[in-house]
């Protein structure tokens, strides 16, 4: 059962949530929170797998929620909840250790998903903003996973365009069907590259690639 907090200062949209994640049987909203600072206090409590966190709420917004929560619970999975032109605040939000963002008009399927996801592991990042984030983390020198990182690896075609489709937010079964590949395939691939880089996961990637001019 994945455990999800949901952090958002508006009750009806926390209900609406709520409704839409406890109808898999695999998702349990073991609680609720106006702001960052009572999701800290619930995280304590009631140890939750994946919090959703809004952006902007009064006291304490999800940018600082993010920071208290990541700060005590590294393994907690936070996803911000986010609108298109919130770019800089969920920059903020990454380099707290957020695991990803999703926009607040995401279907309820992908909504499901994208819980699922995090709770995997996987970094869940927006495709039409991927990119602008990215670039606005690397601005900020705070990543230190790249930090001067010198690009002297050899990649193969096959491997840079599905770096390329990684930075595009492409799922492993998408960038399959792209171009031709098993989906297994595509994981080892993926697996590969990370290796060779010596990176933890395809946000890393992704954000190396951008600042490498990959893409």
């Amino acid at each position: 059962m994945i455990k999800v907090l949901l952090v958002d200062d508006q009750l009806i949209m926390r209900e609406g949530i709520k409704i839409i994640l406890e109808q898999d049987k695999d998702i349990k909203v073991v609680g609720c929170a106006e702001n960052g600072k009572t999701a800290l206090k619930l995280c304590e409590r009631l140890s939750p797998d994946v919090v959703l966190m809004d952006v902007l709420m009064p006291d304490c917004d999800g940018v600082e929620g993010t920071r208290l929560i990541k700060t005590k619970f590294k393994n907690t999975k936070v996803v911000m909840l986010t609108t298109f032109n919130d770019d800089e605040n969920i920059s903020n939000a990454l380099n707290y250790g957020a695991d990803g963002y999703i926009l607040k008009e995401i279907k309820p399927d992908d909504l499901i998903l994208t819980v699922k996801s995090a709770a995997a592991g996987l970094s869940i990042m927006h495709k039409d903003t991927y990119k602008n984030v990215v670039k606005k983390v690397n601005s900020q020198n705070k990543i230190s996973i790249i930090e001067n990182r010198d690009l002297k690896v050899n990649l193969s075609e096959r491997e840079l365009s599905i770096i390329r489709l990684i930075v595009d937010g492409k799922t492993n079964i998408e960038i399959s069907n792209s171009i031709n590949l098993t989906e297994g395939t595509v994981r080892n691939v993926i697996s590969g590259i990370l290796k060779k880089l010596n990176l933890k996961d395809r946000t890393q990637l992704a954000i190396l690639a951008v600042k490498s001019d990959l893409v």
